[in-house]
């Protein structure tokens, strides 16, 4: 029997992780690394979520939930989505509760999409988006996200590489991994283009609660959208509760039941227990996530005065999430070589920029997710390292 299939041959291992066990190898012989590779919040789930959720398990909540996900928490989903987005979504019929945004991504994918569909993903991107539309047999397209236009997508280039195949346009902001916002200008520019060509829109909405410098729109609630989007988000990143794996989709009720079959074969319904304490983040969410936000603004500083003075590095000011994603042409090195060259000489852990799309190649990704502290100590020995190449 021959594996895998051609398929499976096309879907690869993120390089974020590959840069992740190196790193680990050096810790395991001693060295001190600063991990700034990993999109992982540092903080502790707040906890009177981690209190709500061993409550629940106490109680006996270790049973399976409806497919739809807890009442309870579509119900919280829904007053957060009215409040905080200006999104009307039915928590009975227009919210799934996943194993996590990425299953939720994957679910979209999965669901919508058949053999030969077209997706086009503006690259550099979040490293699944490419493999989970190849998981249906769907065509990954890139739409390079340029240096020169601050990453926001242009209209030329998606014109460019729309075809009769097209199905789906995948949107992300604030943007993993250049840590931009797209503007509200933008933002109308693809519901228009998505409107006029009749695409479905998946709006990767997993950072909207750490953004800085610019206002938050969710896609679904421009003009025309709504019925042609699904948005997806998670409590990984607001709460710091990336382990505890519940996301939601939120789409209308025809999609929502499609993607609901794929689901209910997968996983069946998210872990029992930790969406007792998603809902009751949720629910206090106003109190919970501007301590974090605030925090990561303070990080996102920091790490723009010292990028700045690091010569060599040019980079788009980042107004979201926790990235930044500098170009290092002026060094003469491959991604890869310098991302290689940093773990060895700084003790600091990135992450090649063409890892996330063949349009990140000449930058690299840093996450400033991890302590002050460590930040600190990292951006110190990176310019160190640096000054040697220079």
């Amino acid at each position: 029997m021959e594996l895998p299939t051609e398929k499976l041959k096309k879907i690869t291992r993120t390089g974020i992780r590959k840069i992740f066990d190196r790193a680990n190898e050096y810790e395991r012989e001693g060295r001190r690394i600063i991990h700034m590779e990993i999109g992982r919040p540092d903080f502790d789930t707040p906890a009177v979520v981690k209190e709500e959720a061993i409550r629940s398990l106490r109680g006996g909540n270790v049973h399976y939930t409806s497919n739809y996900g807890l009442e309870g928490l579509r119900e919280a989903i829904a007053e957060k989505l009215r409040e905080d987005n200006g999104l009307e979504a039915d928590p009975g019929r227009e919210i799934l509760v996943t194993a996590g945004a990425v299953e939720g991504l994957a679910l979209a994918m999965t669901a919508l999409l058949d053999a030969g569909d077209e997706v086009l993903i503006p690259d550099p991107a979040f490293t699944s988006y490419h493999n989970q539309a190849l998981h249906p047999g769907g065509v990954p397209v890139a739409v390079p996200l340029r240096f020169a236009s601050g990453f926001q997508p242009l209209l030329e280039d998606l014109e460019e590489r729309v075809t009769p195949r097209t199905r789906m346009l995948v949107v992300n902001t604030p943007h993993n991994p250049t840590g931009v916002v797209y503007d509200r200008g933008t933002l109308k520019m693809l519901a228009a283009f998505a409107r006029r060509h009749d695409l479905l829109v998946v709006s990767d909405e997993c950072y909207e609660d750490l953004i800085y410098d610019r206002e938050n729109i969710s896609m679904a609630t421009l003009p025309g959208m709504k019925e042609r989007t699904i948005t997806v988000n998670s409590t990984s990143k607001a709460f710091s509760m990336t382990g505890w794996r519940v996301g939601f989709v939120t789409a209308s009720a025809e999609i929502i039941d499609y993607i609901l079959r794929i689901h209910q074969d997968l996983v069946i319904c998210a872990c029992s227990f930790a969406q007792e304490g998603a809902a009751l983040a949720y629910r206090r969410r106003k109190e919970l996530i501007p301590p974090m936000q605030a925090s990561f603004q303070l990080r996102r500083d920091l790490v723009v005065e010292h990028l700045d003075g690091m010569e060599g590095l040019t980079f788009v000011r980042p107004q979201g999430g926790f990235y930044v994603f500098p170009a290092i042409g002026k060094f003469g090195l491959g991604d890869w070589e310098f991302c290689d060259y940093l773990l060895e000489e700084a003790g600091v852990a990135v992450v090649p920029g063409s890892a996330f799309g063949p349009h990140g190649r000449g930058f690299i990704r840093m996450a400033y997710s991890c302590s002050r502290r460590d930040l600190e100590e990292g951006l110190a020995s990176m310019n160190q390292a640096l000054l040697k190449l220079t």
